[in-house]
């Protein structure tokens, strides 16, 4: 039998509902719950329910995403199993985990990891990671123990597992080089890869380190890296890179790897006579491209020769291309001249822009020189022939400008040098007939089509992707990079490396699943899902914070991102 029952306490009225039932033949309540007072009652029937206490919001879309891909490719045991945990506290792959996924989802200096860390579900899977267990010299401690060495073997490891399992394919691989600039003092003698070089963010004052990489030619998944010093040139390091890659597939895949069926895919700054003769010595497929001042003679056909086809693949609908064989870096082979028109309107662009910056400068150098003729300027040092001849050369430095732009200097009156520049329209016509909107492809592949060809060169957007991704200040892996010895930019390029691959194996997922949508658009939707956790006053006796736990609202695209990556809420440990 059920019973509404009323009681008075303390001049109070609780309402409890109880079951009573005979027990050895007496009457006894089997069991009670409490209800309230009338007004809870009212606001339970009425389904308000008692106000809340507060929410806690953490981040979940990303965080479970990633954290997810980190199970799958089981980072945290190839990481211990290489480097065995110490006797307390969390693991050298746990350590390395969350800064991998801090690099991944938002980069922090060590000092401010477990305030990031404290607001993310991630705390439901590092139990252990307290305020005194995140600490900066915490993590050092534990990173010291790796070298690149070891950094090379878990990263063999890991990387193999992850190809066997996703079934990637590997008979495309593209190939590139950046840098990264530090503002590392420049007496710090306890770093040698940070050397000042040609900066490809314009940074050249500054010390950088130098990072090249092979990505899989259809994804941004990558394969294989390696750090060295910041002032070795592109050619010089193409080689050692060819050499490690080789090796690295032969001892990650043993006699399975057959590595000459492999297509490598590289940029022009690359190129160099030894450096094709040691592909051609190691029987390396590869597509690439050259300079079109190295074969003029292709490079000045006309855009509107008769020898074009229009290619025909999804992609290629502005292009036009023709095959020829031709000797180059000694030996025959097969270049594919190609015309873009969308290449062409941006050169053209930056052609017209040109012009205009240095005919505004060489205009305000002539009128400074007139000036002084006039008198109108006296003070500082006359100007020479020489010294105004240098000037009109770093003007005209940008590409086609000393051909376009004729200038003359010579004495005027008073012995100050006078300039005359004009502009010849015949070149830029000329230009706009042949060289712009060209590229020169060079290959072996001679038994592919010419559109497979070309897409495979365009394949490098990935690996571009990959540098720009990891250069952007908002989602940028690499930055920011505090360290100073070589080490720990060994240890921290491994985890930046790690960071990459995480994402890019999520990406893959999604472009797979049919939905087109850029890395960074992606994990700002996957980030923009939050847990909220709401927190209701504790009742009298309770010994915890009663609280309920929902996803902030998602979008029709959230929903979609959530279901192809498999991640759904989990059970609700206590976060609030």
């Amino acid at each position: 039998m059920e019973r509404l029952e009323k009681k008075r306490i303390k001049g109070h009225t609780y309402y409890y509902y109880s079951k009573w039932g005979r027990v050895n033949g007496k009457s006894r309540r089997l069991w009670q719950k409490y209800l309230g007072k009338l007004d809870d009652i009212l606001h339970a029937v009425e389904a308000r329910g008692p106000r809340p206490h507060c929410a806690e919001v953490f981040r979940f879309g990303l965080a479970a995403t990633l954290w997810q891909e980190a199970q799958r490719a089981n980072l945290i045991s190839h990481v211990d199993q290489h480097c065995q945990k110490r006797e307390q506290g969390m693991s050298t792959g746990e350590y390395l985990a969350l800064a991998t996924l801090n690099r991944a989802i938002d980069p922090q200096s060590k000092s401010a990891m477990f305030d990031w860390f404290a607001n993310t579900t991630l705390r439901r899977h590092f139990p252990h990671a307290s305020k005194a267990a995140l600490a900066s010299q915490r993590f050092w401690d534990h990173m010291a123990r790796l070298d690149s060495t070891l950094t090379l073997a878990i990263w063999k490891d890991l990387i193999s597992d992850v190809i066997r399992r996703e079934v990637m394919d590997l008979s495309s691989v593209c190939y590139d080089g950046t840098n990264f600039y530090t503002f590392m003092d420049t007496f710090n003698g306890r770093c040698h890869l940070a050397k000042r070089g040609k900066n490809k963010q314009g940074r050249a004052n500054l010390r950088q380190v130098s990072y090249a990489l092979f990505c899989q030619a259809d994804t941004q998944v990558p394969l294989y890296y390696e750090v060295y010093e910041g002032n070795r040139h592109d050619t010089q390091q193409f080689p050692v890179m060819i050499e490690h890659f080789q090796h690295f597939l032969t001892e990650t895949f043993g006699a399975t790897a057959h590595v000459p069926q492999l297509t490598l895919i590289f940029d022009k700054g690359n190129n160099s006579k030894a450096n094709f003769g040691l592909i051609d010595t190691l029987e390396l497929h590869y597509v690439g491209s050259i300079k079109l001042s190295e074969v003029k003679d292709l490079a000045e056909i006309s855009n509107q020769n008769g020898n074009w086809t229009t290619c025909q693949t999804l992609g290629l609908e502005k292009t036009k291309c023709f095959r020829v064989t031709q000797d180059i870096y000694g030996k025959a082979r097969t270049v594919i001249v190609t015309y873009n028109a969308n290449l062409f309107q941006t050169q053209y662009l930056t052609l017209q822009n040109d012009i205009a910056k240095a005919i505004s400068e060489l205009n305000q150098l002539s009128e400074k020189l007139q000036d002084r003729a006039q008198g109108l300027i006296k003070g500082g040092k006359c100007p020479t022939v020489d010294s105004i001849t240098k000037q009109c050369k770093t003007i005209l430095s940008r590409p086609y400008m000393k051909s376009i732009i004729m200038y003359t200097v010579h004495k005027g009156s008073h012995d100050i040098p006078q300039l005359d520049y004009d502009i010849d329209h015949e070149i830029i016509n000329q230009l706009c007939d042949t060289y712009l909107g060209k590229n020169i492809i060079i290959t072996d592949r001679s038994q592919w089509d010419d559109d497979q060809i070309i897409l495979a060169y365009r394949s490098q957007f990935h690996i571009e992707n990959v540098f720009k991704n990891m250069k952007d200040r908002d989602i940028g892996s690499w930055w920011p990079l505090y360290h100073w010895t070589d080490q720990k930019i060994h240890v921290h390029s491994f985890y930046c490396t790690v960071a990459v691959l995480l994402r890019a194996l999520a990406h893959r997922r999604v472009k797979e699943a049919g939905i087109n949508i850029s890395m960074k658009r992606l994990l700002a939707e996957l980030d923009d899902i939050k847990e909220v956790v709401i927190l209701y006053p504790r009742k009298r006796g309770a010994k915890t914070t009663p609280q309920h736990t929902v996803l902030s609202k998602t979008s029709e695209l959230q929903q979609s991102l959530l279901s192809i990556l498999h991640v759904k809420p989990e059970e609700m440990v206590p976060l609030g």
